[in-house]
């Protein structure tokens, strides 16, 4: 298998621990592990005692089930856990696809979704969301693209990079097509867990369809990106055990102290959310206000969830704005050209207790850059 580098991850090695104002980071506010010893009195000293030999290959069961009570109707047994959201995309990927295979991705879409199924040999076919119309995906647009050879169709919601998310009459006419023409939907749900509306919370694929393979984990929502934990659920048990043998060739299991770490703050993830949700509103209405200050320069629509967004820039070259911004000002900024050449865009991140500071820098850098 060839793969390209990944252009986020070498942005981000580039840049993230040099540049002192990071404005395009997709995760919420972490925590210390000091942090997370304080939801419970026992913790410390049940981490003190851990075991640190192999852990359990599927992940460790009071995980699984801490994980399946994320959703309405999966049991600890649909559940497997991986070193990461990469992996568990990398396996399925793997167990799923051939060459000459085809596989339909909701773009624009995380690198490795469409990469690795390109290094197996796979037909990549862009399903391209509509900017004009609030990032919006039309299904009969993706009907069209739908062959014999469609083996699987990709969708993210909350969407990287720009917070969109379908009506709940999508994912249900979305499901039936996939149980109609035979397909499996991955569905990328990585920012489940932070819709400013609880009611515009979607149900996962995987509740939806045995078709549905969800994709989930600690990075984005819950801020504990070091963790390295992510999983995948399905009730398609025949899928799970192949990419279970498969994992047996990547990291076989995951780490002791992640999985207890992630199993702690799973226990008290109402805590989490309401904390992580409270910096995003607080941060977004500052950049509604930010933004509508400063229309002459950018078409900003507010994003229904998740702690990310992607604004259109329209005082020239993106990439040079991005460019100057961080020589002059500190700021980093991620081009929209590194998702898409034609994507005059940015990502920015409002999922940090410090994005007031990058706020005010940033605004600051505009006045100068004239």
């Amino acid at each position: 298998m060839k793969l390209k580098p990944s252009k986020m991850a070498q942005f981000f090695a580039q840049h993230e621990f040099t540049a002192p104002y990071i404005l395009c980071s997709s995760d919420c506010e972490s925590f210390s592990v000091e942090d997370l010893l304080k939801f419970e009195p026992s913790a410390r000293e049940e981490l003190l005692s851990l075991h640190l030999g192999y852990t359990e290959s599927l992940g460790c069961p009071e995980l699984r089930t801490q994980i399946a009570s994320l959703y309405n109707n999966a049991s600890s047994d649909e559940i497997l856990v991986h070193t990461g959201s990469i992996e568990a995309i990398f396996n399925f990927m793997n167990v799923v696809l051939a060459p000459g295979d085809e596989i339909v991705i909701h773009s624009p879409y995380y690198q490795a979704l469409g990469e690795v199924a390109c290094g197996i040999g796979a037909h990549v076919i862009e399903w391209k969301a509509d900017p004009e119309r609030f990032w919006e995906l039309d299904l009969g647009v993706l009907e069209d693209k739908l062959t014999d050879n469609t083996k699987v169709v990709v969708v993210n919601f909350p969407h990287n990079p720009t917070g969109f998310l379908p009506s709940l009459e999508f994912m249900v006419e979305l499901s039936r097509l996939s149980e109609e023409r035979g397909f499996l939907v991955f569905s990328d749900e990585i920012f489940r867990g932070l819709e400013y509306d609880p009611g515009h919370r979607l149900p996962a694929f995987a509740e939806l369809t045995s078709q549905g393979i969800s994709l989930g984990g600690m990075s984005k929502t819950y801020g504990l990106a070091g963790l390295r934990i992510g999983w995948i659920v399905s009730h398609n048990e025949d899928l799970l055990h192949k990419i279970a043998l498969f994992k047996d060739y990547t990291t076989i299991c995951n780490s002791a102290t992640s999985e207890f770490f992630a199993t702690l703050a799973l226990r008290h993830r109402d805590a989490i959310f309401e904390r992580n949700l409270k910096i995003i509103r607080k941060n977004l209405n500052d950049l509604n206000s930010f933004f509508n200050r400063h229309t002459q320069l950018f078409n900003w629509n507010e994003p229904k969830a998740g702690p990310i967004a992607f604004p259109q820039y329209s005082g020239g070259s993106v990439d040079h704005f991005c460019q100057q911004l961080l020589q002059s000002k500190g700021v980093l900024l991620y081009p929209g050209t590194l998702v898409r050449k034609e994507f005059n865009c940015f990502r920015i991140g409002f999922g940090r207790a410090d994005m007031t500071a990058c706020l005010k820098r940033l605004e600051q850098f505009i006045e100068s850059f004239g």
